[in-house]
C-alpha cells in the first residue's frame, strides 16, 4: 500500500509541471507555455523522429522526451540567462522525486541517457526538445516577433541528427497556420456549404 501512496504522490508532483512556466519567453518578449505542454509536444515530436529513423527504439525516445524536464517540478525552469548564474542539481531532484517508486530507477536511467546524448535515442530525444522550441519560435516569428529569427538560428544549429535537421528545414519553410488555413479555397468567402467543387 505504501508503494501506491508514493505513486499517487509522484503523480501529484508531475501535475506541478502544468503550473511551471517555461521562462525563456520573458526574454523573447512574447508567448508563454508550461513545462508540461512543452514535454507533451516534445514526446510527439520524438515519436515522429523515431518513426523516421531506422533502428530507433521508439518507446525509449518517447519516454526520454516525456521525462526530460521532470526535475523542473522541483527546480523550476531555468533558461540560458538563469543558467549563467544559478546552478541547479536536477540529478538530485530527480532521484528524490522517484525515491520509493518501484520503477523510479528506470526514469533515472532514461534521464541519464538523455543528458549524456550518446545513444541514437538520446540524440533523437534531444533533437525533439529543440524542434519543439523551433516550432514555437517559428509561430512567434510568423506573427511578427522578429527576435524569434535570431533564436531560430541558434536552435537549428543545436540539432545533431539528419532526420531532425530535415524536419527543421521543413518547419522553417511552413507557415504556422498552414495546417488549417487553406488560402487556396473560397471557403473563407462562401462558407463550408458553398465551396467551389470544381
Amino acid at each position: 500500500m505504501f508503494t501506491m501512496k508514493r505513486i499517487a504522490e509522484f503523480l501529484f508532483e508531475v501535475g506541478m509541471l502544468k503550473k511551471t512556466p517555461r521562462t525563456g519567453f520573458q526574454f523573447l518578449g512574447s508567448g508563454r507555455e508550461s513545462v508540461a505542454s512543452h514535454s507533451f509536444r516534445t514526446a510527439v515530436i520524438g515519436f515522429a523522429l523515431a518513426k523516421e529513423e531506422k533502428g530507433a527504439d521508439q518507446l525509449k525516445v518517447v519516454l526520454m522526451c516525456l521525462f526530460h524536464d521532470l526535475p523542473e517540478a522541483r527546480t523550476g525552469d531555468h533558461n540560458y540567462v538563469n543558467k549563467r548564474y544559478v546552478e541547479v542539481n536536477e540529478e538530485a531532484a530527480l532521484k528524490d522525486q522517484v525515491k520509493g517508486i518501484p520503477w523510479g530507477n528506470e526514469i533515472v536511467e532514461l534521464a541519464d541517457e538523455f543528458l549524456k546524448g550518446e545513444s541514437l535515442e538520446a540524440r533523437l530525444a534531444r533533437d525533439a526538445d529543440q524542434l519543439d522550441l523551433i516550432l514555437e519560435l517559428k509561430e512567434h516569428f510568423d506573427i511578427g516577433n522578429n527576435y524569434a529569427q535570431d533564436w531560430l538560428h541558434f536552435a537549428e544549429k543545436r540539432l545533431v541528427t539528419p532526420t531532425a535537421q530535415k524536419m527543421a528545414k521543413e518547419i522553417l519553410q511552413t507557415d504556422w497556420t498552414d495546417w488549417w488555413f487553406d488560402k487556396k479555397t473560397d471557403w473563407w468567402v462562401n462558407g463550408p456549404n458553398n465551396q467551389n467543387k470544381g
